[in-house]
């Protein structure tokens, strides 16, 4: 996908409705995990993840960590540049911060655009707060020492393919799952990221196929 045609088709959507959990839901595991019975709402916190989105060579890209092995619980996974908000700071102010702290991520020219639905993350007492923002040249980025093993940069086209969208069981806690998953090159991209990257690109077209 070209890269102005996908903001212009962004800013647009931002201006509607957003499709919020309904397309969250499309990839998320099954059976999802929630909240625990008697669990105090006021203990959540809050976190901000960047979805950055920038050319290269024309194309529309954007730009994913995978967390270094020594992050415990979700280490290794494939993960939107973000972290917790700190106290005094507006969720946008957090995204760009951590992507900064994270991937060396240049904000001159970073321009937001809009925010997706917060998504609830169980697992980690999160609520996640994904901020949109685009850039009209490709950042120069590097990984963070200790935080991010690598950086990956899937092209829009890629995950817009429904070739790359396949579901795998597997077992966590005792329990297994049906976990639906972007498959980009030889990454593996589910659980919450996967959720809000379904939302992202519903706002470009994308609907997930039947019995992924």
């Amino acid at each position: 996908m070209i890269f102005a045609d996908a903001v212009e088709q962004l800013e647009t959507a931002f201006t509607r409705e957003l499709p919020g959990g309904a397309a969250q839901d499309t990839l998320a595991p099954i059976p999802r995990r929630e909240w625990p019975a008697g669990f105090n709402p006021a203990r959540i916190r809050s976190a901000a993840g960047l979805l950055l989105l920038y050319p290269i060579d024309n194309d529309a890209h954007i730009v994913l960590t995978v967390r270094a092995d020594t992050l415990g619980r979700h280490s290794g996974q494939v993960s939107l540049p973000g972290g917790v908000v700190d106290p005094g700071e507006t969720f946008e102010q957090a995204a760009l911060r951590e992507a900064h702290e994270e991937i060396a991520l240049p904000l001159d020219g970073v321009r937001v655009i809009g925010a997706l639905t917060p998504l609830d993350i169980p697992v980690s007492g999160f609520r996640l707060h994904p901020i949109v923002a685009t850039r009209s040249t490709r950042p120069p980025l590097r990984p963070a020492d200790g935080e991010v093993a690598r950086i990956i940069e899937p092209a829009l086209d890629e995950l817009l393919d429904a070739r790359c969208v396949r579901s795998t069981e597997r077992t966590r806690d005792g329990r297994t799952l049906t976990i639906p998953a972007f498959h980009v090159r030889d990454d593996e991209i589910w659980g919450a990221t996967a959720m809000v990257l379904a939302e992202f690109l519903t706002l470009l077209g994308w609907r997930a196929q039947k019995g992924v």
